[in-house]
């Protein structure tokens, strides 16, 4: 049990894929102006992460690896991500038009997402189990979750802030997002 915690932490904290691996910066930067869409996006990103995480485990493990075609893991992966943010999109298309209208280009976006992609590979990568890769993913987009609305939450406030003309937009969320990842490095001796 104290693994899976561990397992946790590292992945939402430590090894955040935003802010220590780099992964899903364009929705970091893109929905993280308001609140609402940086956690409606956090959310829809973890549900893909899981699910993808799950399924492509399970096609790794008793497909790809098997059968000794193990080198076709990122064509497959892209396909069940793929498919998964379709079957997302459709069903927040249909049941919450507002949120589809707020997340726009990015949802679909989610597709090419390096970090649902990333924890796809890193869990069969490191040879988790299947709960193992379920609390991975779990733990990736629960951080991914944190940190898009840390910032959108920052980024709120900065827009009524007194910022310098050549510092408002971009450059300041640029600079708000090193000072943040400089914050979580102090989570690296918790595990």
């Amino acid at each position: 049990m104290n693994e899976l915690m561990a397992l946790f932490l590292s992945m939402a904290l430590i090894n955040n894929f935003i802010l220590s691996k780099f992964l899903g910066l364009c929705p970091f930067f893109g929905v993280s102006k308001k609140l609402k869409s940086a956690v409606s996006m956090g959310m829809a990103v973890l549900l893909v992460m899981v699910a993808a995480s799950v399924v492509s485990w399970l096609l790794y493990s008793y497909l790809l690896e098997p059968f000794g075609v193990a080198y076709m893991a990122t064509v497959i992966f892209i396909l069940v991500i793929a498919s998964l943010v379709q079957i997302m999109e459709l069903a927040i298309r249909r049941t919450n038009i507002q949120l589809y209208n707020a997340l726009g280009i990015y949802l679909p976006l989610i597709t090419t997402n390096c970090a649902v992609l990333g924890v796809t590979f890193i869990n069969v990568r490191e040879g988790f189990t299947l709960v193992e890769t379920l609390v991975s993913a779990v733990g990736a987009g629960v951080g991914f979750t944190l940190v898009l609305a840390m910032m959108s939450g920052i980024r709120e406030r900065l827009e009524i802030a007194d910022v310098p003309v050549s510092f408002k937009g971009m450059p300041v969320a640029f600079l708000v997002a090193m000072l943040l990842g400089i914050s979580f490095l102090a989570f690296g001796g918790m595990v």
